[in-house]
């Protein structure tokens, strides 16, 4: 028991030193090959903070328990919305550009809605799996080039100027008080904070399962609340760091990612290595409570965006309740 709670207490602390080094890495990057910082976010921070709910998944499809994989997916979404970009907005309220608007969060809720009629009938083939990994492609394209296409972050014209005019002081605030690292040193910063994110996440998830199997708590619900908030904290960190750096594209361009990867490439991946069969609870509960919240930030970021307003502080508190009581429903639905 010592063990598992020792590996808890040291990963935690790893992981934020390695969030910070990893969003500096980033940054570098993005300035230096002239790339917008929400596609850094969706691509490059999207897929890496995703690694350990593939590396969970991939395990737990090898091992016979699919569903784990499922729970971790799912479980991950649900957090990376209502907790990761709830408690970030709380920090500091983040822009929401025209190309979000128009583009990330529509192909955010279709992948959504496709995830839940692919489980309308409690089943997941190895068919389903590969036509989740092709829609990955599929989407990552379509981000890539409609993102460079654009040539800068999103437009920023759609938000009041005094907002506009307080941002970019944040970003030459910070590009003035830190020297240029070359290429090389940008990209071994994100290599290593990759690295020890991953690492960190795994000894964190590790310790927490180990606890959670000594209080008697199932797979099930192993996976939708300690492994799926555990290979969620470098989302979380990378996302509070982002923010705090000012990189709001990148924080937001994060999540966007996170939950486009966990929903098509480790649901798809998972699938393709054992078919998976959804006790009836996911749909009912899991796969609802995904779906509401991604509707959520779809209206919350839709009225902002309207009202020519970052995403503020209040509907950062409202992410932050549902995830309180999807936390109280899943403990409530235990106990029956």
């Amino acid at each position: 028991m010592w063990l598992a709670v020792t590996a808890v207490l040291i990963g935690l602390a790893i992981l934020v030193w390695s969030a910070d080094v990893f969003i500096d890495g980033a940054t570098a990057l993005a300035k230096k090959l002239n790339v917008p910082s929400f596609l850094i976010g969706v691509i490059i921070l999207g897929l890496g903070t995703s690694a350990p709910e593939m590396v969970v998944s991939v395990l737990a499809a090898l091992e016979g328990s699919p569903e784990l994989a499922l729970g971790n997916a799912y479980g991950s979404n649900i957090i990376n919305i209502a907790l990761v970009l709830g408690a970030t907005a709380l920090i500091s309220p983040i822009i929401i550009h025209k190309g979000i608007i128009k583009r990330d969060l529509p192909i955010l809720l279709i992948i959504t809605a496709l995830a839940a009629w692919q489980l309308r009938d409690g089943q997941l083939s190895i068919v389903d799996g590969l036509a989740l990994l092709a829609l990955l492609v599929v989407v990552l394209g379509i981000q890539i080039v409609l993102s460079l296409r654009e040539g800068s972050s999103h437009k920023v014209d759609d938000i009041d100027d005094n907002k506009i005019v307080e941002h970019r002081a944040v970003d030459d605030a910070l590009s003035a008080a830190n020297s240029e690292p070359s290429l090389l040193r940008g990209l071994w910063a994100l290599f290593l904070g990759l690295t020890m994110l991953v690492a960190s996440s795994r000894a964190i998830v590790w310790g927490a399962v180990e606890l959670a199997t000594l209080w008697g708590l199932s797979e099930l619900i192993i996976g939708l609340t300690i492994v799926a908030v555990g290979t969620s904290l470098p989302e979380l960190v990378a996302s509070l760091s982002a923010a705090r750096k000012g990189e709001h594209d990148m924080a937001l361009g994060n999540i966007i990612g996170s939950n486009i990867f966990n929903t098509l490439g480790v649901v798809g991946l998972a699938a393709l290595i054992a078919p998976i069969s959804a006790s009836p609870i996911i749909l009912s509960r899991d796969v609802l409570a995904m779906s509401a919240i991604t509707l959520l930030l779809v209206v919350l970021c839709g009225a902002a965006f309207i009202r020519h307003r970052p995403f503020s502080r209040g509907s950062g508190a409202a992410l932050m309740l549902f995830f309180v009581g999807y936390t109280l429903w899943l403990m409530q639905t235990v106990n029956m």
